[in-house]
């Protein structure tokens, strides 16, 4: 028996193949697009964290000068020593000042006398009023030639105009100084003044009375703490920033002005703010977009305006909102209208995204 006469029995005993068999054995299955790692973007807190630079400067700070020209006679503080506001700090040769007010007083006394009696003459009608009003004129005339002379003598003691702590001395006692001439450095150090600048975009996030971190390299590890108490009225129309004044507590005598300080001032908190991570911003011709996967999984790009920035993350202001399908990584293999499969890294899930869009 021949090979074919045992085959043909068996073909006829198959069951007869449809088109349908066929087409669908030919047809690959229709692909759902590549897969994409996504989050769904949800409202949540904020508190913005503003980080600067800035120096430590006395609260007060000042360098004593005689108003007056003369030899120094005592010199009354301790370098490095801490002084009362009004303590005496030098005191000048008063001398020649001294004799001048005795002369002065002794004319005072003389137009006294004077006055008096034109003043007597007129009652009796024996002296004329322009005699008296002379005679007053020239009373007050040396009176205030004395005033000025006792102003002259307290010129020469020279006094601290504030509490705080001396500097090094730069005269002894018997030298002549001139009007002018710097003396000794006078400087508060039991608060200090804190100067630092932040971007202008923060002006809605910051206002006096907020708290501030200052660190300092002289201090590894430890954090001060002070308080924003004032806020310049204009910004810097180069740098686009403002400029912070805060003070800080130093009691203890620790900080030192002319320090770099390390700044940290917390924000304003937002209730709802919108963050994603920084990867899944696209940077095109200046403008900022992200990728956004639509309600049919295709992907489509959407301009964005940026916010606050805190570690790995970027506010979202404009151009997206809560319930929005985010394309995290990818982006070089996906273009506008591309069929996607969302892999939620977030823990979301497509039914998260559906009930948060309505």
């Amino acid at each position: 028996m021949k090979a074919r006469d045992l085959i043909l029995p068996l073909l006829l005993a198959l069951p007869p193949l449809s088109a349908t068999t066929w087409a669908d054995e030919e047809t690959p299955q229709k692909s759902g697009g590549l897969p994409a790692e996504v989050i769904m973007l949800k409202a949540q807190p904020l508190t913005p964290k503003i980080e600067a630079v800035g120096n430590l400067q006395a609260n007060e700070s000042v360098v004593i000068r005689p108003e007056q020209s003369g030899q120094i006679r005592k010199i009354l503080f301790v370098e490095g020593q801490d002084v009362e506001a009004g303590a005496l700090l030098f005191q000048l040769d008063t001398a020649l000042y001294n004799a001048a007010l005795t002369q002065a007083r002794a004319r005072v006394n003389l137009s006294q006398q004077e006055y008096q009696r034109a003043q007597s003459l007129l009652q009796r009608k024996v002296g004329s009023q322009n005699d008296r009003d002379a005679a007053l004129a020239q009373l007050r005339v040396d009176e205030a030639e004395a005033s000025l002379a006792q102003a002259r003598i307290d010129k020469m003691n020279i006094r601290a105009p504030f509490a705080g702590t001396t500097g090094l001395r730069r005269v002894s006692p018997g030298d002549y100084v001139s009007t002018g001439q710097d003396l000794v450095d006078l400087i508060d150090t039991r608060n200090l003044k804190l100067d630092f600048r932040i971007p202008e975009i923060y002006l809605p996030a910051v206002a006096p009375g907020q708290q501030v971190s200052v660190a300092v390299d002289a201090f590894p590890g430890r954090i001060f703490t002070g308080e924003v108490y004032a806020l310049s009225p204009s910004a810097d129309p180069r740098a686009h920033n403002l400029e912070l004044r805060a003070r800080i507590d130093n009691s203890d005598g620790m900080l030192r002005p002319g320090l770099f300080a390390r700044v940290e001032l917390q924000g304003s908190s937002e209730a709802n703010a919108l963050l994603v991570p920084e990867q899944a911003i696209i940077l095109q011709e200046g403008a900022f977009s992200l990728m956004r996967v639509s309600s049919e999984n295709a992907v489509e790009i959407v301009p964005v305006t940026l916010g606050q920035r805190r570690p790995g993350q970027v506010q979202i202001l404009s151009g997206a909102a809560p319930g929005d399908t985010i394309v995290t990584a990818g982006h070089l293999k996906l273009f506008p209208g591309m069929p996607v499969t969302p892999v939620f890294v977030d823990g979301s899930t497509d039914a998260d995204a559906q009930e948060a869009a309505q």
